[in-house]
């Protein structure tokens, strides 16, 4: 009676190793069909709004030797910048010659800015930047040195309605001999696209250069190589501040003002959702938001209850 009890556990426990072996060896190789691609390559399972997020500090050598335009090429992220293909695949590793930066060692790191031509228009706000850069210990004259180069060409401003604008901007800086794709290069912006509907579309194909941007999109910022700047505002100085006011441990540090913020509040369009929250911190103590409804010339038709209160404490 216990040898068949025996036999009757071993039957039961093969009979479950079977039925474990068919889902786990069967039903994964059935879940990775349906994973793969028909070529044969397993595409993400995660949806596209996180790729951002998982995608590494690198790029493998034939990911950028293939072609954008091939339709079955599963690292391929396109973005219409007027019809201009961004390579989102660009790393440190893969779109950055560090060796401009070691041929002098420890003082391997120059930055070089190419000179702005004559009758060019430069805004108060990138004649600051310049400035900062050329001011700074890493400032070189010579291209032949450098190892990171800034555009001479004023590139904040590209809202075509504006009068910052400049116009031709592909034939401008491929006339640069070192530009060479974008490569080692730093394009700083601060708008882009037109009011309303504000776009990522800067009018020229940055190629691999790094981009310096405020307001960047999450789905298009390159970790580890792309750099988020504040919006600042013309009026907003190239040096200021007290020397000295820290003091050791003090965190967070004396002042009157936590957070401050004056600008428009946009009532339609992108952004509106973003301020309108943002509202909601004001305390009029150490967190201060200033907004103004008075923008576009139909804002009267959008405007909320909010808007005349918000107007006379933004002129205040």
């Amino acid at each position: 009676m216990q040898a068949r009890k025996k036999y009757v556990l071993l039957g039961l426990c093969a009979c479950c190793w079977l039925l474990l072996f068919y889902l786990g060896g069967g039903f994964q190789v059935r879940l990775l069909r349906l994973l793969t691609h028909h070529h044969g390559e397993v595409t993400r399972p995660w949806p596209n709004w996180t790729d951002a997020a998982f995608l590494p500090r690198y790029a493998h050598l034939h990911d950028l030797q293939t072609d954008p335009g091939t339709a079955e090429d599963p690292h391929r992220r396109r973005q219409a910048w007027s019809g201009v293909y961004r390579d989102s695949r660009c790393r440190m590793d893969t779109c950055f010659d560090f060796s401009r930066c070691r041929r002098r060692g420890r003082e391997g790191f120059r930055v070089y800015v190419y000179p702005s031509e004559k009758g060019d228009r430069v805004s108060e706000s990138y004649r600051k930047i310049l400035a900062s850069v050329a001011e700074s210990r890493y400032y070189t004259a010579d291209p032949r040195e450098a190892c990171l180069f800034v555009l001479g060409v004023d590139t904040l401003d590209r809202d075509q309605l504006s009068g910052q604008f400049v116009a031709n901007m592909d034939e401008r800086i491929r006339g640069y001999p070192l530009w060479n794709d974008g490569r080692n290069h730093l394009i700083f912006n601060l708008y882009s696209g037109t009011w309303p509907n504000y776009t990522e579309d800067l009018g020229f194909d940055i190629g691999q250069a790094m981009l310096a941007k405020a307001s960047l999109n999450a789905e298009h910022f390159r970790p580890g190589f792309d750099v988020s700047i504040p919006l600042f505002s013309k009026d907003h100085p190239q040096k200021g501040g007290e020397r000295g006011w820290l003091v050791r441990n003090s965190v967070p540090p004396g002042r009157k003002y936590l957070l401050m913020f004056k600008g428009k509040r946009y009532l339609t369009g992108i952004g509106s959702d973003t301020r309108n929250a943002l509202h909601h911190i004001h305390n009029g103590k150490d967190i201060v938001s200033l907004t103004t409804c008075r923008h576009g010339k139909d804002w009267e038709k959008h405007k909320d209850a909010r808007c005349d209160h918000d107007n006379l404490e933004y002129e205040r």
